[in-house]
């Protein structure tokens, strides 16, 4: 099958990064020092080669917040230079007042589809990356959410489940923006209770028509290819929400620290194997397509 899209990727400088550059901080992924250098494109266009992947969505990658425009120009710039079509998700703080102006500035550059600011928080303070658990609720973050609808922006969704129901305020007071929830929903505990959780959370997202999932990132909290929990995740995501609100992303480099492209897509693939070839071009193409406005 060719003519997949890649939904989630980062490419990078690591003198932009301060977490790459400055001081070793714990992250969700574990220990990534052999991500401290520069993943340029032509890299990641090495790591896919022969895979069928034809476009993909930058995904912001935590540069300096005042220098998110920086970051756009940079990232469409690399993909001009190198004839790779890149569609983008910026990043905008949303907790602000008013955003108006830093989403018109990025509403300039065609290339920018919407906007990531992570809002995942945890008991754990390495899988913390939001000020506090209830974040997706402030009333200033769901105004300037709103905005995004004017822009024909998307929002990248990326919660744990024990943030549901501030998620689902959020989710429903913005019913006119299309909700893309990372790493489907981001399963942190393998216990059974803990993937019970993260279902039910799933399920209650799902119900909510302006939501799609996004199958990127199930390594992270195993820190390995898992094509078995890859498969559980997937099947688990496509059941509740649809092929047609599933898309594939490989949130590579990240992945990169513990497994090769294609052994990734071949999990990926495998996982889709009982899907009718619509559905799974769906899930690996045609979704992401739709949704990221890549035709």
């Amino acid at each position: 099958m060719s003519g997949i899209v890649d939904a989630h990727i980062h490419i990078w400088r690591q003198a932009d990064l301060p977490w790459l550059s400055g001081p070793m901080v714990p992250r969700i992924f574990g220990p990534y020092e052999p991500l401290r250098r520069d993943y340029p494109i032509e890299e990641y266009r090495a790591d896919i080669a022969g895979s069928g992947i034809e476009r993909a969505v930058y995904v912001q990658a935590n540069w300096h917040p005042a220098r998110s425009l920086e970051e756009v120009e940079w990232v469409a710039g690399e993909a001009r230079r190198v004839g790779f079509p890149l569609a983008i998700v910026a990043f905008a703080d949303l907790s602000v007042e008013d955003a108006t102006p830093a989403l018109e500035a990025l509403a300039r550059h065609p290339e920018v589809r919407g906007i990531r600011q992570q809002l995942h928080w945890h008991e754990n303070p390495a899988w913390r990356f939001a000020a506090r658990p209830d974040l997706p609720s402030d009333p200033r973050l769901i105004e300037n959410v709103r905005r995004l609808s004017r822009f024909g922006f998307l929002f990248e969704l990326q919660i744990f489940s024990g943030q549901i129901e501030s998620a689902l305020t959020l989710v429903r007071a913005c019913s006119e923006v299309t909700f893309v929830l990372v790493h489907a929903g981001m399963l942190e505990d393998l216990s059974r209770e803990g993937e019970t959780r993260w279902r039910a959370a799933l399920a209650r997202l799902a119900a909510e028509p302006n939501v799609l999932a996004k199958l990127s990132g199930l390594g992270t909290f195993v820190r390995r290819l898992d094509p078995e929990l890859v498969a559980r995740i997937a099947r688990t995501a496509l059941d509740l929400f649809g092929a047609g609100r599933c898309l594939f992303g490989s949130n590579f480099p990240i992945e990169k620290l513990w497994c090769a492209y294609r052994d990734l897509l071949a999990a990926q693939r495998s996982a889709l194997g009982n899907l009718a070839e619509p559905d799974r071009r769906a899930v690996l193409a045609d979704t992401a397509r739709r949704v990221y406005r890549l035709d």
